[in-house]
């Protein structure tokens, strides 16, 4: 699954629009669409999208189940 999807879900669970989330990142809400959309995302886009949904990036082994 892609970012995107996990972004959109948290966005769906915590009720918060395109544009209140691109408000908070000081980004247009069509540029957060397209980047949405096209799942086009760096790792730092990724950790600064779920910073401002109040959420946090990990790695998680399979295995293990420990998180990094």
């Amino acid at each position: 699954m892609g970012a995107s999807k996990h972004i959109k879900q948290v966005m769906v669970v915590k009720d918060i629009k395109i544009g209140e989330l691109a408000e908070k990142l000081g980004m247009k809400p069509q540029a957060l669409s397209n980047k949405l959309y096209r799942d086009t995302m760096s790792f730092s886009d990724v950790e600064t999208i779920a910073s401002a949904l109040d959420c946090r990036v990990s790695f998680i082994d399979k295995d293990s189940g420990k998180e990094f």
